[in-house]
């Protein structure tokens, strides 16, 4: 394990290195002047050069960037252009509820993709492998806003039992809470869920064709434990590499369901940062969704070894 995370840190730091460059460059390339937006509309340019001058926009761009990537380390992230507020401060403010909404997503992403997979990989029934083939296609061709605003209208609408918009903090009052987060979190697990399912079903058929299932049903092992203990066991491998990556589609998938659902969360953020040219937060948050994905798929790579004794991390 040693040797593996050893090897690893050169990887991961070159990545963050270049992911630091990307978000620092990456929204100074978009339109728009952020010392006039402060500035505002009826400033003079005497006056946007002042703002520009306060702001550090002025300075060389590698001075800039190396001030920069020193604030990352040392917990200072900056000033938020847009509200005049500390980025480390807007960032907690909205930063529980997309970690909300993103855990509870991978939770039901885990649960009905592994649970529908095991359905289907382990029935004899054609009808019943017909009809799960059939749900599955239609959840990964629809996009996370439609499920959004089918789950809006069916639940909210028609049926009205959950509530369709704003949020309570789990911390605050967990039964209302879950409550608001159930949609939202269904809306974005549904379709990654389909394809995970479809990963665990191929492979449970693979890994049935394999002497030592024969000889577990020549010892009259139960054909029930046989598919959990031993077929899904080994069929899992596919699916966590699929769930390590998925994590960071539920991140972006985030700022859609955020929208829809009218969670304060980081997604409005971003989209709001974005549209007003406000690169202290859009560029924390770039790196942030870096940090989390390369984290997500370190986590991912030793969680297979310890699923699979035949993958050895060193």
């Amino acid at each position: 394990m040693t040797r593996f995370l050893v090897r690893r840190l050169p990887v991961i730091g070159l990545v963050l290195v270049a992911s630091s460059l990307i978000a620092f460059l990456l929204p100074r390339l978009m339109p728009g002047d952020p010392a006039a937006a402060v500035a505002g509309p009826q400033a003079t340019p005497e006056q946007i050069d002042q703002v520009r001058h306060e702001l550090g926009l002025d300075r060389p761009i590698a001075t800039q960037y190396l001030s920069w990537v020193k604030g990352l380390f040392t917990g200072d992230l900056g000033q938020s252009l847009q509200y005049r507020r500390p980025v480390a401060e807007l960032i907690g403010v909205r930063l529980e509820s997309t970690v909300e909404l993103a855990l509870a997503a991978l939770v039901l992403m885990v649960v009905i993709g592994v649970g529908i997979g095991l359905v289907a990989g382990s029935t004899r029934a054609a009808w019943l492998r017909t009809a799960i083939d059939g749900v599955n296609t239609l959840l990964l061709a629809m996009p996370g806003f439609l499920v959004g605003l089918l789950m809006i209208l069916l639940f909210g609408i028609v049926f009205q039992v959950l509530p369709t918009s704003g949020e309570v903090a789990l911390s605050k009052d967990p039964q209302i809470g879950l409550q608001y987060l159930l949609l939202p979190a269904l809306a974005l697990a549904l379709a990654p869920a389909s394809g995970i399912a479809r990963l665990v079903q191929t492979a449970m058929r693979a890994v049935r064709q394999s002497d030592f299932v024969d000889l577990a049903l020549a010892k009259g092992v139960p054909s029930g434990r046989i598919a959990v203990r031993h077929v899904l066991r080994n069929s899992l491998g596919p699916a966590l590499v699929a769930i390590g990556i998925r994590f960071g589609d539920l991140l972006a998938g985030a700022v859609v369901i955020e929208a829809i659902f009218a969670r304060n969360g980081l997604g409005l953020l971003a989209v709001s940062s974005a549209q007003n040219a406000d690169y202290p937060v859009v560029q924390v948050l770039i790196v942030g969704a870096v940090l989390i994905a390369v984290v997500a798929q370190l986590l991912t790579e030793i969680g297979l070894a310890g699923l699979d004794p035949r993958v050895r991390l060193d």
